[in-house]
């Protein structure tokens, strides 16, 4: 294979731009507290950067100090960036970003995990690590119409073995890159060292007549302690209408998205600001690089519509053995998405323990941080980089 490094057309610059000038405003009243969504306030200022003053090619020689090939994997095209991993006995890592994520996203904990020697850590530690766009996401576009979790997981393992020939390598990913890595765990889990997530929701998560709602359908309880009563209304704020829109109108959304960077940026802002622990998680150059790849990719619909396919074609298991995740499994938790109750690390820990989510995986390595939000190894990328690498240590 021959690297190709990310080159997006001055054309498609171009366009960009114009389109961010000629953006027609909603006048926003009454919503300087963001209780309608995103303030004009915030996103019209980030929308004049992006067109006069965001400097995307220098994001791009960031993003091309890695090596990027394109590959057809099937009838799949995925993008991936590669590194190199500097030690005795690299272990092949394959990293599943989720939305409104990019491959970007991962860039914080890329070199510690290839090279540790040169950030401290055990070169013993090391991984040759690969960062795909997910197919409809970034650069991995056009897809398969059909595309979803669990159908990406076996085009991570056809890329991983068919393509790159590695018989055995190991997994993490966040969000729906989770999902990705956890199905991974559950049909490949003989070809994995062991995986490594960001959260651990069951892989049926999507499935049901009301997959796209947050509760199931169930009033909140009565008689609740404020605390815990404010606590999941704070949750279904964060997630409800994410959740809903994508499973039930992506195509409805993709619309206005694809056409208007303006209404695309507010989006997949509204994610980034709560879902993130703090919005100073991300400068701006930071969120103009992310949503230009989205842009130049035209990738908006396609990412979106993983979520619908995530419910109209359900999971379904390969085998019947328990755990359904057979693979060795390590798994972060973050502060900023305690459920509702939970106070200290200690206190998440348990509470997945005593879940019925604990059961479905082959459980190793639990840790539970005091801080941090959804885009953990962006907020966190020392924490999540010395999570990873307990949960591998012993595997290799």
């Amino acid at each position: 294979m021959i690297p190709t490094p990310i080159q997006v057309s001055d054309d498609v610059l171009d366009d960009l731009r114009r389109r961010l000038r000629a953006t027609k405003w909603p006048r926003d009243a009454g919503n300087d507290d963001g209780f309608y969504g995103v303030r004009r306030t915030r996103l019209q200022p980030l929308v004049e950067y992006w067109a006069d003053g965001f400097d995307w090619r220098a994001a791009e020689r960031a993003i091309n100090a890695y090596d990027h090939y394109r590959v057809d994997v099937g009838d799949v095209p995925v993008h991936f960036m590669h590194k190199p991993g500097v030690g005795p006995n690299p272990i092949p890592l394959i990293l599943s970003h989720g939305w409104p994520w990019t491959f970007w996203h991962w860039s914080k904990v890329i070199d510690p995990l290839a090279d540790p020697a040169s950030y401290g850590g055990d070169p013993a530690d090391a991984f040759d690590v690969i960062v795909p766009s997910l197919p409809g996401f970034g650069f991995s576009t056009p897809t398969r119409p059909d595309m979803n979790f669990w159908k990406i997981a076996d085009v991570w393992h056809s890329l991983m073995t068919d393509v790159l020939g590695h018989p055995k390598y190991a997994a993490a990913g966040c969000d729906v890159g989770a999902l990705v890595t956890g199905q991974l765990g559950h049909k490949y889990a003989d070809e994995l060292y062991g995986i490594h997530i960001g959260s651990a929701l069951k892989l049926s998560f999507f499935n049901g007549d009301r997959g796209w709602d947050l509760s199931g359908g169930n009033p909140i309880p009565a008689g609740l302690p404020p605390e815990i009563h404010a606590r999941i209304i704070e949750l279904e704020h964060r997630f409800a209408s994410h959740l809903a829109t994508h499973v039930l109108d992506p195509s409805t959304l993709g619309f206005g998205l694809a056409d208007s960077p303006a209404g695309m940026l507010a989006w997949i802002l509204e994610r980034w600001q709560k879902w993130a622990e703090s919005e100073k998680a991300f400068t701006d150059d930071d969120l103009l690089t992310h949503a230009t790849i989205f842009w130049a990719g035209n990738a908006i619909d396609t990412s979106i519509r993983t979520y619908a396919n995530n419910n109209r074609y359900p999971w379904t298991p390969s085998h019947d053995r328990t755990p359904v995740i057979e693979a060795p499994t390590g798994i972060t938790f973050v502060g900023h998405e305690d459920p509702p109750g939970v106070h200290s690390p200690q206190e998440r820990v348990d509470n997945f323990l005593a879940s019925d989510r604990a059961a479905w995986y082959n459980h190793v390595n639990i840790t539970a941080h005091p801080n941090g939000g959804h885009f953990i190894p962006w907020e966190l990328p020392t924490e999540w980089t010395d999570d990873l690498r307990r949960t591998f240590r012993d595997l290799r």
